[in-house]
């Protein structure tokens, strides 16, 4: 198998349709597959995803669950378990991540970014622009700014620097054959943890193409992923300081910089805590 589509879902039932359209209207030269996990949801989004796999057999992989997969505490870490799961049941040479909200709008998306990877062996991610869209009808806008880098590195991420909408994601499954960092399951930060992980193994490719939609709304948890959660900078801060031990010290100078900004983050925000 070429390519797996990642889905982790949960209450979806107004976008996991157009997802999947997104997915089927690809035009590629390989097999891929869909890899669903909807984590019981509680509207109608597991019934739209059997009544997509009925009609498209043998493509669709759906992990309905019938129980909330965790961990319920704390709330940062919310859908880890079924994204964990998700990952590990994908039997691709790459992975396309696409949330159950978010969907393509270019029909060559998969194969422009698999024949990049395929030429490019020392590439392990390639992601592409986003627009991204509002619930609350705030204006769209790009993901990314007309200065992204064609080629980033693990010492970017090191910088605290996030530039990849996660339905970009095009990368080698590296989980096939092995396990998560051990301090993976400790970050709240999930996106952050798998890519620390791929960029360890190799370079991060950028097509300057707008091919997918990201929309961001209430129920996201990048309104718990703030940096005015306290908890989720101590998280944060706490994963940066494992990444950095995994790495044997290779990068303490690029990271002393980070923690030195997360120190003073968490000390302003400490203060405020203690003042109210």
């Amino acid at each position: 198998m070429k390519l797996s589509v990642c889905v982790p879902t949960y209450n979806h039932e107004q976008y996991i349709g157009q997802m999947l359209e997104g997915a089927f209207m690809q035009q590629t030269s390989f097999d891929f597959e869909i890899v669903i996990g909807d984590d019981a949801s509680t509207d109608a989004t597991p019934d739209i995803i059997s009544a997509y796999s009925a009609k498209r057999p043998g493509l669709i992989r759906a992990f309905l669950h019938s129980e909330n997969q965790g961990p319920k505490e704390p709330r940062e870490f919310a859908g880890r378990n079924n994204v964990l799961q998700l990952l590990k049941a994908c039997r691709g040479e790459y992975v396309a991540m696409c949330e159950g909200d978010d969907y393509w709008t270019d029909p060559l998306k998969l194969q422009k970014q698999v024949d990049f990877l395929d030429q490019n062996r020392d590439f392990a991610v390639c992601h592409h622009n986003m627009e991204v869209i509002y619930e609350d009808g705030s204006p769209s806008h790009f993901f990314n700014t007309p200065d992204q880098k064609a080629v980033s590195t693990i010492e970017d991420l090191l910088e605290d620097k996030w530039f990849m909408a996660t339905a970009s994601w095009v990368y080698r499954n590296y989980f096939l054959t092995e396990d998560f960092a051990e301090w993976h399951a400790k970050a709240a930060a999930g996106d952050w943890a798998i890519m620390f992980q791929l960029a360890a193994r190799g370079k991060i490719g950028y097509l300057n193409e707008v091919m997918g939609v990201y929309r961001k709304h209430s129920a996201g948890l990048s309104n718990v992923h703030a940096h005015t959660n306290l908890k989720f900078l101590q998280n944060r801060r706490q994963m940066f300081v494992n990444v950095g031990n995994w790495l044997d010290g290779r990068y303490d100078a690029t990271l002393s910089k980070t923690l030195q900004r997360y120190d003073e983050l968490l000390t302003s925000l400490e203060k405020i805590g203690s003042s109210n």
